[in-house]
């Protein structure tokens, strides 16, 4: 078995309650760190399991079984701006704008997950980690990035749909990718 350290966005419980501390360690939390940060809630977990994505799924179903309590996502290191890029890869934050504007490069940088017209415009580390071991033959990445990425996109999809009336919520189904049996 291996430790793998991830933090756990969650919400709908008064986390500092002591009441919810306590059910929070007997339904199987005992290796999380339960905390507010920057008036987030937050569970940041050392959990041991065989794989990255059977610690996650074990911590949220564990988290879940207290009355309540939503894990909306996984806060993870997946996005990041132009500037951050370029310190993970000691490269200068100009060099990145150019790949990204596509005037240096092979062009094809990932697109951003938000407004390209924004000003401050996000990237999924998973995605541009990808571009670079193409572009700089061999840049190491991670496949752990690509699992966070996956389950926090359910977790996100699941948000959504709790907004929403169960009229009113899409069959998602068309769009499942066929490798996966959707």
């Amino acid at each position: 078995m291996t430790t793998h350290s991830f933090t756990l966005i969650v919400e709908g419980v008064d986390i500092d309650d002591p009441d919810v501390f306590n059910t929070l360690y007997e339904a199987g939390c005992d290796d999380a760190t339960i905390g507010i940060t920057n008036g987030i809630p937050v569970m940041d977990f050392d959990r041991e399991a065989a794989s990255l994505h059977a610690a996650i799924l074990s911590a949220v179903a564990d988290a879940e079984s207290v009355s309540g309590l939503q894990v909306v996502r996984i806060a993870d290191l997946d996005l990041v701006s132009m500037s951050e890029i370029a310190e993970r890869i000691g490269r200068s934050r100009e060099c990145v704008r150019l790949w990204v504007t596509g005037v240096r490069g092979p062009g094809g940088f990932p697109s951003p997950v938000n407004d390209p017209d924004s000003r401050y415009r996000f990237w999924r580390w998973s995605d541009v980690s990808d571009w670079l071991s193409r572009v700089l033959n061999g840049m190491p990445w991670s496949p752990e990035d690509h699992v966070r990425g996956a389950i926090n996109a359910m977790l996100e999809l699941r948000h959504h749909f709790r907004q929403l009336d169960p009229k009113d919520r899409p069959d998602l189904r068309a769009l499942a990718d066929p490798a996966l049996g959707g």
